[in-house]
């Protein structure tokens, strides 16, 4: 039997994005050989792990060949091939997340169908085709304005949602099969890691609350512990653990809600792996949730998540009008502050609002360390050097 934690034990992680990279950073810690599939030959993982193939992992011979080379499969990014997962899992190759729970949670519309068939609060929804259907319902009275609409597959860091606010906006509707939901008036929109390894065993992430940029409808920043009612708190991770363990799944799941204007707390959506609203747990909490998820689909005992310092993260976003070879302006007056650490990415070229990187701050004020975070976010530049 091979050891988990010795050099002959090979872990595939498809995707070599910024979560695959900390997820290799904390298995450094231990002797695991690291394999990572991305079709960018200059992702963020490529100069940390052990071997690098080039592929895609939406390709189901890609991803088939990558799964036969490993001894356990987990991912950095959902849009990854369900096929290929499905016969690696039939030749005995285990693949954490599974991907029964991954097919559920890749389709928008299934995931909130899957909330209703087990009592989870969500917002009302519809499912429609493509446009015309959408067109319809709204002249035959079945929707009704303001909504969002949801494109239900590939979607991520605010792409494929779109706002209509009235018969104006209606060119702005995908044609694509999609999901429409009711608009709800939000107070907080906060977050729970739940983490669940093979054996059946739990545990939380503190909740944390998220401030989105309406410009890159994206996290901008977020705060831990969050300031919201204990038994909202209570009631939050309750549900995540609820679906977590009604999904059957093994590994990370970061469950996203609204709070509504009227208190309701609602489940936005899911995502089954290491998420950007647990970057803060590296510096902040006793377990990080990148070594978190490796207990949980290695299934070993879960670490506690206790909270060491209050924290505020910032995702470090490329500027406006800013496109090319990248440079991070004030990066040495920020980091000679105390309790600010930066992480960068490695990605070569900066975009308007991409993720180059985030920052934690903690301190044992939580108003002291919002304060730190406003200077990091009006000091701290990520431009073009071209």
């Amino acid at each position: 039997m091979k050891q988990k934690i010795s050099s002959d034990f090979k872990l595939g992680i498809l995707g070599g994005g910024q979560l695959g990279k900390m997820m290799i950073q904390a298995a450094s810690k231990w002797d695991i050989e690291i394999h990572v599939l991305d079709p960018d030959e200059s992702c963020s993982c490529s100069a940390l792990c052990h071997q690098f193939h080039h592929g895609s992992f939406k390709n189901y011979n890609d991803v088939l060949e990558f799964g036969r080379k490993v001894d356990i499969l987990t991912f950095e990014i959902e849009h990854i091939n369900i096929e290929a997962l499905k016969v690696l899992e039939k030749d005995g190759i285990k693949t954490y997340p599974q991907p029964e729970a991954l097919e559920i949670i890749q389709d928008k519309g299934i995931q909130k169908q899957f909330y209703s068939r087990h009592n989870i609060p969500t917002s009302n929804f519809h499912l429609f085709n493509n446009k015309k259907e959408i067109l319809n319902a709204i002249h035959d009275d079945i929707i009704h304005f303001p909504f969002i609409q949801k494109s239900r597959k590939d979607g991520y860091d605010g792409k494929g949602v779109v706002f209509i606010n009235d018969v104006h906006n209606l060119n702005r509707l995908f044609d694509v099969p999609s999901m429409i939901e009711e608009f709800i008036e939000i107070e907080k929109e906060i977050a729970v890691i739940v983490s669940r390894n093979e054996n059946g065993e739990t545990n939380t992430f503190p909740t944390v609350e998220m401030e989105f940029s309406s410009e890159a409808n994206l996290v901008e920043q977020l705060i831990c512990p969050s300031e919201i009612r204990t038994d909202l708190d209570h009631k939050a991770k309750e549900l995540a653990i609820s679906i977590i363990e009604n999904l059957n799944m093994v590994g990370n799941l970061a469950v996203e809600f609204f709070i509504s204007k009227n208190g309701q707390l609602l489940v936005n959506e899911v995502a089954p792996r290491p998420h950007n609203s647990g970057h803060q747990t590296i510096e902040a909490n006793i377990t990080s949730q990148f070594e978190q998820h490796l207990r949980a689909i290695l299934n070993y005992p879960l670490g506690s998540t206790k909270l060491l310092s209050p924290s505020v993260m910032l995702n470090i976003l490329g500027e406006p009008n800013h496109t090319g070879k990248v440079f991070y302006k004030n990066f040495e007056t920020c980091l000679s502050k105390e309790g600010i650490y930066i992480h960068i990415y490695g990605k070569k070229i900066t975009k308007p609002f991409r993720k180059m990187g985030h920052v934690t701050i903690v301190d044992e004020n939580m108003e002291k360390a919002k304060e730190k975070a406003k200077f990091v976010k009006e000091t701290l530049k990520v431009i073009s050097n071209d």
